[in-house]
């Protein structure tokens, strides 16, 4: 359950609104926690029954906020308001929709590994921190690039993701992605230390589990409670990037071509017809 709006807003339900994906998300799900722990049978059909819960409440109860939200996002594009607070805001809902689902789950997850023997801890603690040795991996390699690369890589980037939705960009929208990319302040060193931080708080609760009568309210709290683990530059850069992020999306915006704007509608469309195909 891994970072929607305007552009982000659409790239994120589009993957999570697929409705071959979304119908087996029990199996998708089991996918990737294989590769961190591996659950006793007790431990199985314990989580089973808490997933099911989790899909039937976000089918019912979620899926009609990401719709209200994309047929606002449409009807801002279609009246040419995608303007940089619409999608600062419509972030921040995106946001807040992934805030809902971390907060309905975080109960019983925490519940769940109350019951997690030392081994699987081991297994678990080992398999974060090769992620956490590979993402260093690839930090140390792009360090080595110089600043040109890094930033013809992040242009790159940019009018790929921007491409993907509404077709091929002008020389002009290629020339407005150039001017905000060298804005962008990269936090992967920062992102890196995060995981490490908040790892660590979690070990150092696991080790007190046995003699911690608040241990399951204490892990809801760590989980819900991500911006405690972050240093301030990070959460300074981030907040910028959103604000770059946003006034690129909308200047981009106010050069769309008659053909984009359609291209843009109708993938938006798209999403909205499969997360009401799912609602029913």
């Amino acid at each position: 359950m891994k970072k929607i709006v305007s552009f982000v807003l659409v790239f994120v339900l589009s993957g999570c609104s697929s409705k071959l994906a979304y119908n087996n998300l029990d199996w998708l799900i089991y996918w990737h926690l294989d590769d961190y722990i591996e659950l006793t049978e007790p431990q199985e059909e314990q989580f089973d029954a808490y997933l099911d819960s989790w899909i039937t409440w976000h089918r019912n109860e979620e899926l009609s906020a990401y719709v209200k939200q994309l047929q606002a996002l449409k009807q801002d594009i279609a009246n040419d308001n995608l303007t940089n607070q619409v999608v600062l805001a419509n972030l921040q809902q995106a946001r807040q929709h992934w805030i809902r689902i971390r907060e309905k789950i975080t109960p019983q997850i925490a519940q769940l590994a109350h019951q997690v023997s030392e081994e699987q801890l081991i297994q678990l603690f080992a398999a974060l921190e090769k992620d956490n040795k590979e993402e260093d991996e690839e930090l140390a390699e792009n360090l080595k690039r110089t600043e040109h690369e890094r930033l013809e890589d992040r242009t790159e980037s940019l009018i790929d993701d921007l491409e993907e939705r509404i077709g091929e960009l002008s020389p002009n929208q290629k020339a407005i992605v150039a001017q905000y990319a060298p804005q962008f302040t990269s936090t992967h060193a920062d992102w890196i230390a995060y995981r490490r931080s908040i790892q660590q708080a979690a070990r150092r609760l696991f080790v007190s589990r046995s003699t911690n009568e608040n241990f399951v309210i204490d892990l809801v709290h760590l989980m819900n409670s991500p911006d405690d683990y972050r240093n301030e530059s990070y959460n300074v850069n981030r907040e910028k990037n959103n604000e770059i992020y946003a006034q690129l999306v909308a200047e981009v915006a106010q050069s769309f071509s008659s053909k984009q704007k359609k291209k843009l509608l109708n993938e938006i469309q798209d999403i909205i017809d499969d997360l009401e195909d799912l609602m029913d």
